[in-house]
């Protein structure tokens, strides 16, 4: 986990790189996904909170249609340059930025050049949302920078927007609503067809830990992009505009659909109603309900979605294993990532540390603890 930077410090790496001071600067926190996967582009429900760890933006404004942009996780720091109106994918971290401009200007927002500093702590490629803490904390200093109209739900459109268009990766809304509307200890239950919203406190007694597996996704690579499209294609042939339509009613129309398509599509109905459930179990602060539904959740992603491995599976298992554990699922993307954990909040701080030796010995060498979140009940 990277060091807190403190004001003084962030001003001066950007000094450092663009030889003067920032004129306004932004976070936005990374996300876990307590359950509700692969729901949000099918018009489903989620149910995200905010981790600590956040991304920083700084920003300065330029006299030119230039962008200027360097990252403390990327390309060791160098400068990524790119002018207004001239977006073109690169295949590189600068995508995002990019995505960001080209979809402010497409809305009508007249963007000035600038310089940009960003550095997160959020942990890349774990399925924590680095990439949408990225977008929103960049619209949260570009639109105080140029006081642009937004709302913290339009700022996540244009979050979203930008990286299904210029980046390539076909997400849903979840991850930029999180990032603009979560907080740490509340659970934003969000209906991502209608984009209403509710947040629900996280029970005092609950301890969320979260492991990462070490092995890297990529929402813009083939097997996220080829889930998507099966459920596109299961919903065709069910006569429905998404799958969150078909209700548990519905349900033996599945039988209907050749496989994977019937196994795709069951996961994503049953993790709606999961999703519904779990809300219900938070307001009324039953936790041991709330772990069996993490456990479901993660048996649908592992063997009806096919979108988790082995070291996640390790992971899974090990904290299963160890008491005070209410449950635990695969969490973000899949293909790799992270694990959350629903736990007490008992102050057993050891508990994270021998989830994570356990789940190495099992097969996940490169497992590590990234978030540790909970008060005592």
């Amino acid at each position: 986990m990277a060091a807190t930077t403190t004001e003084a410090e962030a001003g001066s790496d950007f000094r450092e790189r663009f030889g003067r001071n920032f004129e306004r600067a932004a976070q936005a926190p990374g996300r876990v996904n307590l359950i509700g996967e692969h729901t949000d582009y099918n018009g489903g429900f989620v149910l995200p909170t905010a981790i600590p760890q956040k991304t920083r933006a700084e920003v300065a404004r330029r006299s030119d249609r230039r962008v200027r942009a360097a990252s403390a996780e990327a390309d060791r720091g160098r400068i990524s340059e790119f002018v207004l109106g001239e977006e073109t994918r690169r295949g590189a971290w600068i995508d995002y930025i990019q995505g960001v401009t080209a979809e402010l200007a497409r809305r009508g927002l007249a963007v000035p050049g600038f310089d940009l500093w960003i550095q997160s702590a959020v942990p890349l490629g774990s399925g924590l949302s680095s990439s949408a803490a990225l977008e929103v904390s960049v619209l949260r200093a570009l639109r105080d920078l140029a006081g642009f109209p937004l709302d913290d739900v339009t700022l996540a459109l244009v979050g979203q927007r930008a990286e299904n268009d210029l980046v390539g990766a076909p997400v849903g809304i979840m991850d930029q609503m999180a990032s603009s509307l979560a907080d740490v200890g509340v659970a934003l239950f969000l209906d991502t067809r209608s984009l209403a919203s509710e947040r629900i406190p996280i029970p005092r007694g609950a301890g969320l830990l979260v492991v990462d597996s070490g092995v890297r996704h990529d929402h813009a690579s083939g097997d996220y992009r080829r889930r998507r499209a099966e459920c596109e294609d299961a919903a065709r042939r069910l006569g429905v505009r998404e799958l969150r339509d078909l209700t548990v009613e519905r349900r033996p129309d599945l039988e209907r659909l050749p496989e994977p398509l019937r196994r795709r599509a069951r996961h994503v109905v049953t993790e709606n109603e999961r999703v519904i459930e779990a809300s219900a179990a938070l307001r009324r602060s039953d936790l041991p309900l709330l772990g069996r539904l993490f456990d479901a959740s993660h048996e649908s992603q592992r063997d009806d979605f096919e979108v988790s491995v082995p070291a996640v599976d390790a992971i899974v298992a090990a904290a299963r294993a160890e008491p005070g554990v209410f449950g635990a699922r695969l969490t973000g993307g899949g293909f790799g990532g992270s694990v959350v954990v629903l736990a007490g909040a008992d102050g057993d701080a050891d508990r994270g540390p021998r989830i994570v030796e356990r789940a190495a010995r099992a097969g996940a060498p490169a497992a590590r603890l990234v978030v540790v979140s909970g008060e005592k009940g």
